[in-house]
């Protein structure tokens, strides 16, 4: 099932399936949205929840003893979400505990995500809610694919990131054999710039992890055109930059709450980097936004 919501400047929709955005046009028709193919990457816009990235062996301790096992990106995105709203102001999509997540992550949550149009911006809050009676860990990310090139008449590398500030900063190295992440080990990235041109060469072994970024913004643009995006993070302290090393026609800028796990750390959920440990019957909210240019 699909939902959608215009304005005089953009129109999106939403789907039940994983509650993800699987549409962002201009008035145009311009779209942004990355929308899938199975040669490169058949995904689009998928929430990850309860982690980002990978559990060493996509297993962890957790909770009192217990044990979760889970695949890359959680336990949701390929879930089917409930409609709670959609009044042509608002789309809300959540997803709640039942006995199969229960089996992977043993806690008693709900996840509502809303989707709000202002101007040129699509408005994204994701709440988080503990509705069980002990503390619940967990992380939260998107990870949004978006079309580059935007027009038929540009190419991938006409395309260049620009970060809300100029950066000094290196990439963690990121080990695909395992999902791990080597916070210790680390490659030249940004070096006293804020823009990125656009190559392929970044993701010839995975995604780039942006585990010590200044900005809390990104766009996509180029000197071609006007058309771009820009995604702010403000609520999450990573950004993973990702493409596929066969050239694929998008580029996924993906804020992260927190990372896989990291060569440095032990397996106990609780014990990762920026764990969010929500009391029982509190929540918290993640918010990003994303504006076309």
């Amino acid at each position: 099932m699909e939902k959608g919501l215009q304005n005089e400047n953009l129109s999106i929709v939403v789907n039940s399936f994983g509650g993800a955005l699987s549409s962002i046009r201009d008035k145009e028709g311009t779209e942004y949205l990355w929308q899938g193919d199975k040669k490169y990457w058949s995904g689009q816009a998928p929430v990850l929840f309860p982690i980002c990235g990978s559990l060493r062996g996509d297993r962890a301790m957790i909770g009192d003893g217990k044990e979760t096992c889970m695949p890359r990106h959680g336990i949701v995105r390929k879930k089917e979400f409930v409609l709670e709203k959609a009044d042509g102001e608002e789309i809300v999509y959540s997803i709640a505990a039942d006995e199969s997540t229960l089996a992977q992550y043993p806690y008693d949550f709900k996840l509502s995500i809303s989707y709000r149009l202002s101007g040129k911006t699509i408005e994204i809050k994701y709440t988080v809610e503990n509705r069980g009676d002990v503390v619940m860990p967990c992380f939260l990310g998107a990870h949004p694919g978006f079309n580059c090139p935007l027009t038929d008449d540009t190419v991938y590398e006409d395309y260049y990131l620009e970060f809300e500030q100029a950066e000094d900063c290196t990439a963690a190295v990121n080990h695909p054999d395992t999902g791990l992440v080597d916070r210790q080990s680390r490659q030249p990235f940004l070096q006293g710039t804020n823009r990125l041109p656009l190559d392929y060469k970044y993701f010839a072994v995975d995604a780039v992890t942006l585990d010590r970024l200044k900005s809390r913004r990104v766009r996509l643009a180029t000197e071609k055109h006007n058309k771009g995006i820009e995604v702010d993070f403000a609520d999450f302290p990573y950004l993973i930059l990702w493409s596929t090393a066969n050239k694929s026609p998008f580029i996924a800028l993906e804020p992260w709450s927190g990372l896989s796990t990291c060569t440095d750390e032990g397996d106990v959920f609780e014990e990762k980097a920026d764990v969010s440990l929500i009391e029982p019957l509190g929540k918290k909210e993640f918010k990003l936004r994303i504006s076309i240019l």
